[in-house]
């Protein structure tokens, strides 16, 4: 019995190790690099980010790697988070951007706000910060930021399923993932929401992916059930008073699932009109 424990313990020590050397922080030239930052993990991540860190586990949050680069009184820290994958390394991507923001190139997107550098590749979410104001530094900052991304493996593009949105009054870069409870309910989850504007009316588009078309309409019976309506087996298109969230249009097809939120019953030509796009 101790024997398995103890191998089992040295496995999980072996993983940890693993994952914390899959890469090696880069050099920066003209900076002192360092690196006395431990390989944060779920169980210590608290102590680097401590508020934050429930929301960064909630997005599958693997491990974290951090490194200072000094010159002088200038300094230029480096984090460079892992998640579960490309979708998650999205979700808090996405949670943590503003529309307003100056976007550029670097990995599937990222940005750069008053000192700050941003970006998303693969499975992993990078943050490059400086309190600097010389040119030089900035310079070195977003050399440093492109170095990280040539080094980093993964997909450069955004999450399929993000094409599937429709363009027409869609809000640009405002597009989020919700991993769980999404619009208030245990049983939906793992949403990609986009928020779109027609005349003076805001609303949102939740799109669903689901293993197999029986999980899409048990989700869908379950929500409907939340709503008080007894399906019909032949309908897939139905509106509703969602308790948390006012009118709400639900379709599906297959294995995708559409939820619009923000639209009143009268308006149901713009539900129709954009589910359809989806789910055509």
């Amino acid at each position: 019995m101790k024997k398995t424990f103890l191998t089992g313990f040295l496995l999980l020590l072996l993983s940890v190790f693993a994952l914390a050397q899959d890469f090696v922080l880069p050099d920066l030239i003209g900076f002192r690099k360092i690196t006395d930052y431990p390989v944060y993990v779920p169980g210590n991540l608290w102590d680097f980010i401590d508020g934050a860190a429930d929301t960064y586990l909630a997005l599958g949050f693997v491990d974290l790697n951090v490194a200072e680069y000094r010159k002088g009184k200038d300094v230029i820290k480096l984090e460079i988070y892992r998640h579960s994958d490309h979708i998650m390394a999205f979700g808090i991507y996405a949670s943590e951007r503003s529309s307003s923001y100056n976007f550029n190139n670097l990995g599937s997107q990222g940005y750069i706000v008053d000192g700050a550098i941003n970006f998303f590749k693969g499975n992993y979410y990078v943050k490059l910060r400086t309190y600097s104001k010389k040119s030089k530094t900035l310079q070195s900052e977003e050399s440093l930021a492109r170095i990280v991304e040539s080094l980093l493996a993964g997909e450069t593009d955004m999450p399929l399923l993000l094409s599937r949105f429709p363009d027409e009054g869609k809000k640009t870069n405002e597009e989020t993932f919700v991993n769980e409870s999404v619009l208030g309910h245990q049983f939906l989850n793992n949403a990609f929401k986009a928020v779109y504007q027609t005349g003076n009316d805001n609303f949102s588009v939740y799109i669903i992916k689901s293993g197999s078309a029986e999980e899409t309409l048990k989700t869908a019976k379950a929500y409907l059930a939340a709503g008080g309506i007894e399906p019909d087996q032949s309908e897939t298109r139905y509106v509703f008073t969602d308790g948390y969230n006012g009118t709400t249009f639900l379709t599906w097809k297959e294995s995708l699932m559409v939820i619009i939120s923000g639209l009143a019953r009268d308006q149901a030509d713009i539900a129709e009109k954009y589910s359809s796009e989806i789910l055509k």
